[in-house]
């Protein structure tokens, strides 16, 4: 069974953009390629994403669409999807349960990826949807901004690592307040 992952970077203290929205402060960290959350590997396993529609118009407007699976967009405004996109783009609005349930049809049994807002991670959390977080943390501050996750989650540390100047880490979420147990 596929599973539904929040993969995520934030500063130390817990944003994961600056109070504009914007991801400067994360693009000029340092990466290597293969160390701890990598995304090619990461990516290799996903059948589908979803975003909300702030993250849509910021990957627009930050080099453009490179997603080459089903993607939703959760969203209450009229949006157009970005020309020759290589998968379908879905709009919808409303509960995150049938979203995932036509995700997990889209994936052919790989993962799923709630790919930026913690908000919206936090309502497939609500649903009991949410499997796993993986969280790199870069060595800065924003003091304000968008948060990591909104709620309280109980989480399991699955593993730890380092990438480039970030700390990385796996949790499982754990089962309770009606989140499915993991399989």
């Amino acid at each position: 069974m596929s599973k539904l992952i929040y993969y995520v970077a934030a500063s130390l203290d817990g944003f994961i953009a600056d109070p504009s929205d914007s991801l400067d402060w994360l693009l000029t960290q340092p990466q290597e390629p293969g160390g701890g959350n990598d995304y090619e590997a990461f990516i290799a396993n996903i059948g589908a994403i979803v975003m909300g529609s702030t993250t849509f118009e910021w990957v627009l407007a930050n080099g453009g669409w490179s997603y080459e699976v089903p993607a939703w967009v959760l969203t209450s405004r009229e949006l157009s999807p970005p020309e020759h996109a290589p998968a379908a783009i879905r709009f919808v609005s409303g509960d995150v349960a049938p979203v995932y349930e036509e995700m997990q049809a889209a994936a052919g049994g790989r993962d799923l990826w709630v790919v930026g807002g913690g908000a919206l991670a936090g309502q497939f959390a609500d649903a009991g949807l949410l499997d796993e977080v993986h969280l790199s943390v870069a060595p800065v501050t924003l003091g304000a901004g968008r948060p990591l996750l909104p709620r309280r989650l109980e989480l399991e540390l699955l593993e730890i690592g380092q990438n480039g100047a970030f700390v990385t880490s796996r949790h499982r979420v754990l089962p309770g307040d009606g989140r499915r147990s993991a399989e």
